[in-house]
C-alpha cells in the first residue's frame, strides 16, 4: 500500500454540496406521494404495477454505477492513481445494491402478473449475470492476498463486466418475452402523462440517492485508505540514529 509522500496535497473527496441530503429527503417524500396518490392505477396489472416506479429507476442507477466502475477502472489502470480505484470500488458497491433491489422487486412484480417468481428469459438472466460479475469484483478485492494486484484484477473485471449492460439494454427491445408492459389507463401502450411525470420524478429521486451513496462510500474509502497508510507507516522500523564522526583522543 503506497504511503503519500510528504508535501503531497491531499486528494479531495467527491464534493456534491451540503444540500444533497436535505434535497434527497424531500424528494423521497414527494416521490412516495406521487407513486401512491398521484399516479393512476394501471388498467391490467393494478396496484402491483406501482413497483415499476422503484424497479426501473433502480435498474437505470445500477447501469450508471457500473459505468462509473468501467470508467474509473480504465483511468486507474492508465494512471495508477488510487483515487480512481476507490471511486470504482465505491460505485461497484452502490451498483450491486441497486441491482439487488432490481432482482428483489422484479419477482415481487412478476408473481401476480406471470404467475411465477422467475423465468429464464434473456433480460432476467443477463441481469443476474451482471449482479454476479460485480459481486465477484467485490470478492476479488476483499480476498486478494496482494491488495495492489487484487485492485488491478478487479479493474479488468469491472471493465469486461460492463459489456453486459448494453446486452441487457437492447434485450429489453429485441426480446419482449413475458416482461410486464405498462398500459395506459385509457387503453393502448405507453405511459399516461401522470405516470410519465411520476416515473421521471422517481428517476430523479433515485439519481439523488445514487449521488448520496456514492459520495458517502467514496469518503469512507478515502478514510480507510488513510488509515491503512498510517498503520503501514507505524509498522515500519524506526531509522537508526546517525552516529557522529569519531574523534581520536590525544593527550
Amino acid at each position: 500500500m503506497p504511503v503519500p509522500a510528504a508535501g503531497t496535497p491531499p486528494e479531495r473527496p467527491l464534493r456534491l454540496g451540503g444540500a444533497l441530503l436535505p434535497a434527497l429527503a424531500a424528494a423521497m417524500v414527494a416521490n412516495l406521494w406521487l407513486i401512491f396518490f398521484y399516479a393512476p392505477t394501471e388498467r391490467e396489472m393494478g396496484e402491483v404495477q406501482r413497483i415499476f416506479y422503484f424497479h426501473v429507476p433502480a435498474a437505470i442507477m445500477s447501469f450508471l454505477a457500473f459505468f462509473v466502475v468501467f470508467a474509473g477502472s480504465i483511468l486507474f489502470l492508465a494512471t495508477s492513481r488510487r483515487a480512481w480505484d476507490r471511486l470504482a470500488q465505491a460505485a461497484a458497491e452502490v451498483g450491486v445494491l441497486f441491482c439487488t433491489l432490481v432482482l428483489i422487486s422484479g419477482p415481487i412484480w412478476a408473481r401476480p402478473v406471470w404467475g411465477v417468481w422467475w423465468t429464464w428469459e434473456v433480460r432476467l438472466t443477463t441481469t443476474l449475470i451482471l449482479w454476479l460479475i460485480y459481486l465477484a469484483y467485490l470478492l476479488v478485492r476483499s480476498y486478494a492476498e496482494n491488495p495492489d494486484q487484487g485492485a488491478k484484477f478487479a479493474a479488468v473485471l469491472g471493465i469486461v463486466g460492463f459489456l453486459d449492460v448494453p446486452i441487457i439494454w437492447f434485450s429489453v427491445r429485441l426480446f419482449r418475452g413475458l416482461h410486464p408492459t405498462v398500459l395506459r389507463v385509457q387503453g393502448g401502450g405507453g405511459l399516461d402523462p401522470e405516470m410519465r411525470r411520476t416515473f421521471l420524478f422517481s428517476l430523479f429521486t433515485f439519481f439523488l440517492l445514487f449521488l448520496h451513496l456514492l459520495r458517502e462510500r467514496a469518503r469512507l474509502g478515502r478514510f480507510e485508505w488513510e488509515s491503512e497508510c498510517l498503520a503501514e507507516e507505524l509498522r515500519r522500523p524506526p531509522l537508526p540514529a546517525r552516529a557522529g564522526p569519531l574523534r581520536e583522543n590525544r593527550p
